[in-house]
């Protein structure tokens, strides 16, 4: 196989390691890839959405962005492919000077989901520099008598590549009184030395002309040339020689500019030329920090140093006398780390929104966390500040996760300052914070709450349409749309109708109107339900009882039940019912009722009865709560016969309202005198009827009245002959009823009459065969009293005595009756 073949087989092999490297790596959240330095910007790194699973819709709405320490962003993620790719030229030797493995770290962030992952990109090293020496040209002095085999340094050539593109070897060439020796330093760097090979004479020659060549190990190589003077001189028996062979320094970051940090002293035991002494530094890499006294040998301070920029830092002091002879001596200064860095927060990704209904361990910012310090100062402890529902968690390397330690609830916080403090180890502590604000999202969670349990409102009745009634307000602790109530009216019916032909409900304020005049009368109250309901999909709502109480008012005047209006009422009669009355009645007397009621309640329904106008004023009275029309005092002869009363009925309403009642009384002494009275009356009733039409009314109310007197006699006649017949049956236990005087109870068509009132007492034997019915006479009053026949002063029943008519069993149930007969009759025209 040949050498190319050979060298593609290792570039396969590369490739297929290094692709492994990296799947093994995003397995565990991390990606490494490889690139040579002084790639132009925009090439290709390595394909994060592959190698992540990224998808690329989420690239393009720039939910995934790269982040990475210092100011300068070297990588970017391609939105369209996905692809990681350099953002600027890398120069290796610029940004990894003296380290031997190039790593640029990064964090690729993913928005969406809170993720990090780190990205470790190797720049690797090409031969774009050319080994170099400090001086192009520079002079050695050697003494001619100098034995074969001494060795002098010398100026070492720089190149900034690494691996086999940094220096590989050195040549000399121009002189065979010289050869080249290189040794290996410490840190494995190649220190070339001359080595006398042949002894000088100063007579032969005085300089020798040589050329040190510095080559890298590239493909092709790269070549630095200096040309060496040496001159010969004179013999010189002694070399300076420093005290110490290596001097090491340990010095604090923070030591002040100009401090003398160590002074080298040499001493040399020539005199005169021979034994002067000058100091200087062999390397001119550390020449802008350190300075040397070429007198003295104090090494001084120029500017600060920086435990983060340079922990140690190794020198060459070479000591020459004035006759060429040189002694070489290393300082090793290192610097100690002070904890003068404060931990830094960076944001890395954050949100300024959260849902309240989040789930609990939901991630609400990215941090990176980086203290410069080393050791102790640099170690970070995190915390979070306040009691505040969120919890700090470890990430990835320096990276924490602020999530969310239980559920929020917007309506107690809606807003969140997260602080984040960091302190490291040092002492004294050094501490830094960073501030998330974090402002909670509404979900609707919260139904719409009533100010009140219960409302109730006291309406007027014949309210005008469209009156506002009350006004509900219910609240909800949501925001926004969620918090907007809209108010309505649950279904019902009232008297059959629906309710929303009452009321209605305004749906943004709540105001509750009546949409019809109310009626106490009708409906005493309204019992509605009002549903209040969220904007929030989907809606809460919650109902609230509402009462609305009819207030009576006083709309209806009293309606007169009796006397009941008449048809001739209606026609502009003066009358509308005729009352009787005795001409012996007594004060007090019962004449006739009114009777009247108000379909409105309370105060407003309580009557009142007063006499508004009469033939005689102080012959009859008014009940003023009963309405009863009673005698004042007994008529007299000279009163007429026909008394019209006007009684006014009226409510305690404010205003109050009215109605009256007219009513006609007949004074009279006989049946003949009241039947003249009522002919006379009807006539007044209806002076346009024929006198014929109005007899023969009066005939047929004299037959009936001698029809039912008749009756009565033949009644009488019946019981008189049973009488007889017990009498005989059972002559010595019978008892005997004891005879009441006939009353005269005359009722004509049109005429209620209340003649008589009367008492009686009636007991009645177990066995029904012995009763006494008594008579009081005393107990008739206001009435006609009945006149017995001169010539029959005897009762009309029996001739018993009326202690005879007692009851033989001692033990027999009585009954006591009293009582009022009326006669209810009215006229046909």
């Amino acid at each position: 196989m040949s050498w190319a073949g050979r060298r593609w087989g290792r570039r396969q092999r590369a490739v297929l390691w290094a692709v492994l490297l990296a799947a093994w790596e995003a397995a565990w959240g991390q990606l490494r890839y490889s690139v040579p330095e002084e790639l132009p910007k925009g090439s290709f790194v390595g394909d994060v959405a592959k190698d992540l699973g990224l998808q690329l819709p989420e690239l393009r709405d720039g939910g995934v962005r790269i982040v990475s320490e210092g100011q300068t962003q070297y990588f970017a993620v391609h939105g369209k492919t996905g692809h990681l790719v350099t953002a600027e030229r890398i120069d290796r030797e610029q940004l990894c000077e003296r380290v031997q493995q190039c790593v640029l770290r990064c964090e690729l962030i993913v928005e969406g989901e809170m993720k990090v992952y780190g990205i470790q990109v190797v720049i690797t090293d090409i031969n774009d520099n050319v080994p170099s020496f400090k001086e192009s040209e520079f002079e050695e002095t050697i003494s001619e008598m100098t034995a074969p085999g001494s060795r002098f340094p010398l100026a070492e050539a720089h190149d900034p590549d690494s691996g086999r593109n940094s220096l590989q070897s050195y040549e000399l060439s121009g002189d065979e009184h010289f050869s080249l020796a290189v040794q290996a330093g410490p840190g494995g760097d190649q220190r070339p030395e001359l080595v006398l090979a042949k002894a000088l004479d100063r007579e032969e020659a005085a300089f020798h002309e040589l050329v040190l060549r510095a080559m890298d190990g590239g493909d092709p190589a790269r070549t630095g040339t200096a040309r060496i003077r040496v001159t010969v001189l004179d013999a010189n028996d002694n070399a300076p020689v420093f005290s110490q062979a290596e001097y090491t320094v340990r010095v604090p970051e923070d030591v002040p500019v100009g401090s003398v940090l160590v002074t080298v002293t040499a001493s040399d035991a020539d005199e005169g030329l021979n034994g002067e002494i000058k100091y200087s530094l062999k390397k001119d890499t550390n020449r802008a920090i350190f300075h040397l006294n070429y007198e003295s040998g104090a090494i001084t301070l120029l500017q600060s140093l920086d435990f983060e920029k340079g922990s140690s830092y190794e020198l060459e002091v070479q000591a020459r006398d004035g006759g060429g002879l040189f002694d070489t001596a290393k300082i090793a200064i290192t610097v100690t780390d002070i904890n003068d860095n404060a931990p830094v927060i960076s944001v890395r990704s954050s949100l300024s929104e959260i849902s309240e209904d989040a789930p609990s361990g939901t991630v609400v910012a990215l941090l990176h966390v980086y203290d410069q310090d080393s050791g102790a100062n640099g170690e970070v402890r995190c915390l979070l500040e306040g009691g505040l529902p969120f919890r700090l968690e470890k990430s990835f390397d320096n990276y924490y996760r602020v999530v969310t330690a239980r559920e929020l609830d917007r309506e107690q916080v809606s807003e969140y300052n997260v602080t984040v403090r960091a302190a490291d180890g040092g002492s004294p502590s050094l501490q830094s914070s960073a501030v998330l604000t974090l402002r909670v999202l509404d979900v609707n969670d919260n139904a719409p709450v009533f100010a009140e349990e219960r409302y109730s409102a006291r309406v007027w009745e014949n309210n005008a349409a469209g009156a506002l009634v009350l006004t509900v307000r219910a609240t909800d602790a949501d925001w926004g749309q969620n918090a907007r109530v809209r108010y309505r009216l649950a279904e019902g019916r009232v008297r059959g109708a629906a309710l929303s032909s009452y009321v209605s409900v305004q749906a943004e304020t709540g105001a509750l109107y009546a949409l019809r005049s109310l009626d106490y009368e009708e409906v005493r109250e309204l019992r509605l339900w009002v549903r209040a309901e969220d904007g929030g999909a989907p809606a809460l709502s919650s109902n609230v009882s509402v009462v609305l109480v009819i207030v009576d008012e006083n709309d209806n005047a009293p309606q007169v039940l009796y006397p009941p209006l008449s048809r001739a009422a209606g026609s502009g009669g003066a009358w509308s019912g005729v009352e009787l009355a005795p001409r012996w009645s007594e004060p007090g007397a019962l004449v006739a009722k009114v009777v009247a009621v108000d379909a409105d309640a309370g105060q407003n329904a309580w009557l009142s009865y007063e006499l508004a106008k009469a033939t005689e004023p102080g012959l009859f009275r008014v009940g003023l709560h009963s309405g009863e029309v009673r005698t004042a005092r007994s008529p007299l002869a000279r009163d007429a016969a026909r008394q019209s009363l006007v009684v006014l009925v009226k409510d305690h309403g404010r205003p109050a309202l009215s109605a009256t009642a007219t009513l006609s009384v007949l004074l009279a002494e006989s049946v003949a005198e009241l039947l003249a009275e009522l002919g006379s009356a009807a006539e007044a009733a209806a002076p346009g009827e024929p006198a014929g039409s109005l007899t023969r009314w009066l005939v047929l109310a004299v037959a009936a009245v001698s029809c039912l007197f008749l009756a009565f006699l033949l009644l009488l006649l019946a019981l008189r002959l049973r009488r007889w017949r017990r009498q005989h049956l059972l002559p010595a236990q019978s008892g005997a009823l004891r005879g009441v005087p006939v009353s005269h109870f005359v009722g004509i068509d049109g005429v209620r009459a209340f003649l008589q009132s009367y008492s009686h007492d009636v007991s009645l034997t177990a066995d029904s065969r012995k009763s006494q019915l008594r008579f009081s006479a005393a107990s008739c009053c206001d009435t006609l009293p009945a006149r017995p026949l001169p010539d029959e002063p005897a009762p009309l029943l029996g001739d018993e005595d009326p202690a005879a008519a007692l009851p033989a069993d001692p033990a027999a149930p009585s009954v006591s009756c009293s009582g009022h007969v009326f006669s209810d009759t009215r006229a046909s025209s």
